[in-house]
């Protein structure tokens, strides 16, 4: 079937307290994002990517590309004012079924095998969204919960495209924090799988001291 992968990086960098968006700090010499579109190219060599961007960062991504050399393939797409209007935009393009998997342009430490599995899942089930457990105990409005009965939920969150067009055409809601929000909303069964602790999602400072580490780990 065919692939597709829409990364979504609509992030501006507040919270990274950088004026240069969160996704195009650069870690191990390339952008964040760069390494992401890298990561969906090595799980699979024809695989179409999306790129969701919001419209006034096309010219300054360009010039990232052409001072990087960067030469993988893809798509450009304007954002929109939220990560649900963004995810529609993306899949607008798709005109053709098949698997398509979202992910956040800023988990670049996605693993291959997980991408690959998200699909191979999706492809028999319709969908399957990347979790973890949770390390630490848990408490909802004060009340201690089995954390063994949680998942933290990251991306890739894959779908078949026939499933995932028909849920985003729904108004959009408060309640949708993710595009599996939007598909279970919808009344489609979503399938958790295995990810990885490494799968990180660089937002703080922080973040980028635990990406150097897993950059390192991994040359």
């Amino acid at each position: 079937m065919k692939k597709y992968a829409i990364i979504v990086a609509g992030g501006s960098g507040s919270r990274m307290r950088s004026n240069l968006p969160k996704q195009f700090i650069e870690i191990g010499g390339l952008p964040v994002l760069m390494h992401t579109l890298i990561r969906f190219k090595e799980a699979f060599a024809d695989i179409d990517l999306i790129l969701v961007l919001p419209e006034s960062q096309f010219d300054f991504w360009e010039e990232l590309c052409q001072k990087h050399h960067f030469t993988v393939a893809h798509q450009l797409v304007k954002g929109g004012n939220s990560r649900f209007q963004s995810g529609k935009n993306g899949l607008s393009v798709i005109e053709t079924d098949g698997i398509v998997a979202v992910h956040d342009g800023v988990r670049p430490f996605v693993s291959t095998d997980i991408i690959r599995e998200s699909f191979e899942v999706a492809q028999v089930k319709g969908t399957a969204v990347v979790s973890v457990a949770s390390k630490d105990s848990v408490r909802v409005n004060g009340q201690a919960i089995d954390r063994q009965t949680v998942r933290l939920i990251q991306t890739p969150q894959t779908f078949q495209v026939s499933i995932i067009k028909k849920a985003f055409e729904t108004e959009e809601l408060s309640t949708f924090t993710d595009d599996a929000s939007v598909v279970e909303f919808a009344g489609f069964d979503i399938n958790l799988i295995e990810g990885s602790y490494e799968n990180i999602k660089i937002t703080t400072p922080e973040d980028l001291e635990w990406a150097e580490i897993i950059l390192k780990r991994n040359a």
